[in-house]
């Protein structure tokens, strides 16, 4: 993967062979906690999904690469080796799942690979003036509709929001308690999401 500053994106893996990666509401809330940990000081993120075998995040990118003397300092947040490496963000991605896997082998007294080796990532307002047609993952929804550019990342936005209506786990999506919709529709009031990012790039009004 590769990222730059100032770019949307779409993030999502998911299980190996379509596996459970979540087994229990703290597994949820445990990755939430790495995700902010690890993802953060890279990233806002902009819209989020966890499903039981897979997870979605729309992050908009301010710091690709950190370094000692970089803009994170917070140790609670930055992963900036004391050998003064720089981290990127693609590599902190592999922190999070790693470290997750490593605790769910613990939980679930199992080992091998809990995620596909390859996480994936779409620049969603990158698009050498392309417009894409249709927005299509591997976890399935082909919208095979015309949108101006600008539109296009609001497509990426919704489909991560309907991910679980989708799924046919719940009937709305303000029902699925492990994503942004709850936040966005003013239910919830988590410090995940950054609205005001989301605004400034035309997710919301």
């Amino acid at each position: 993967m590769h990222f730059e500053e100032g770019y949307v994106y779409h993030v999502y893996n998911q299980g190996n062979n379509r596996q459970k990666i979540f087994f229990s509401r703290e597994n949820y809330l445990f990755f939430t906690k790495k995700i902010r940990t690890h993802i953060l000081p890279h990233a806002d993120i902009l819209a989020w999904c966890l499903m039981p075998n897979h997870f979605h995040l729309m992050v908009y990118v301010h710091t690709p690469v950190l370094t000692r003397d970089g803009i994170t300092r917070d140790a609670t947040l930055s992963r900036v080796p004391r050998n003064g490496n720089p981290t990127t963000l693609n590599k902190s991605i592999g922190i999070l799942l790693a470290s997750y896997t490593r605790a769910i082998h613990k939980q679930q007294n199992i080992s091998g690979s809990l995620f596909r080796k390859h996480t994936k990532s779409i620049n969603l307002t990158k698009t050498n003036k392309i417009t894409p047609a249709y927005f299509n993952t591997q976890f399935g929804t082909k919208i095979n509709i015309f949108l101006p550019l600008q539109q296009y990342p609001q497509i990426c936005f919704n489909y991560i929001h309907q991910n679980p209506v989708q799924a046919n786990i719940v009937c709305n999506c303000t029902d699925w308690e492990f994503s942004s919709a709850l936040d966005y529709t003013g239910l919830r009031n988590g410090t995940l999401v950054n609205k005001e990012k989301a605004r400034e790039v035309g997710l919301i009004e």
